[in-house]
């Protein structure tokens, strides 16, 4: 089991798809592009996003990685747990198995093997819900995110925002151009707001 180690890559390959790209809303864009080198970025209609101090900073992506990792630990300490009693529950039966009839033997070899059968069961289903919430936290990461830069554009009018990482295929970038910090604080911003009214209807009642 290593769900949480997923975790991470999942989120980091999620959050590349999300801004690693292009977002293009001016139909101008590409006859600026055409007509004068850097004339995009001269006209600040580019900005860029640090995809690692994004990741580091985002407290919905922290929260999240620690929800999974504490879940995935509860899992892994249950199935040991289950596991040795299981273990101990075979050495019993071993030691005893000569004092027992056929009979008394085939039946408590069978329920020993469907617990087993159980357990393997349990963890195999375990680990999928597990995935599957990871899943869907990766995708409520991308569309936070997504959702966020699309707004943040409309406001301001760039023509592209680039996801920049050590190793990634921007090689340089100015940091006048970098709006990374900006939209660490809007992004927490909104994902604080969105936990006031859950926390208001709770007082009512």
């Amino acid at each position: 089991m290593n769900n949480n180690t997923s975790l991470i890559w999942n989120v980091v390959l999620s959050l590349a798809v999300a801004v690693l790209f292009f977002l293009h809303f001016s139909s101008k864009s590409s006859d600026a592009g055409a007509t004068a080198d850097g004339a995009v970025v001269a006209g600040r209609r580019t900005v860029y996003v640090q995809v690692d101090s994004l990741l580091k900073n985002y407290d919905f992506f922290k929260d999240t990685r620690k929800e999974l990792e504490n879940k995935n630990f509860q899992l892994e300490n249950e199935l040991t747990t289950k596991g040795r009693s299981l273990q101990n529950e075979v050495a019993f039966f071993q030691q005893k198995a000569q004092t027992m009839t056929p009979e008394q033997a085939r039946s408590t070899e069978a329920q020993l093997m469907k617990k087993q059968q159980d357990l393997m069961a349990y963890r195999d289903q375990s680990a999928q819900a597990l995935g599957q919430e990871e899943a869907k936290k990766n995708e409520e990461l991308y569309k936070n995110i997504r959702s966020y830069i699309d707004k943040y554009n409309k406001e301001n009018g760039y023509e592209y925002v680039l996801g920049y990482s050590l190793g990634g295929g921007i090689l340089f970038a100015n940091p006048s151009l970098d709006v990374t910090q900006k939209i660490i604080d809007g992004l927490n911003k909104e994902y604080k707001n969105a936990g006031k009214p859950a926390a208001a209807d709770t007082t009512k009642k």
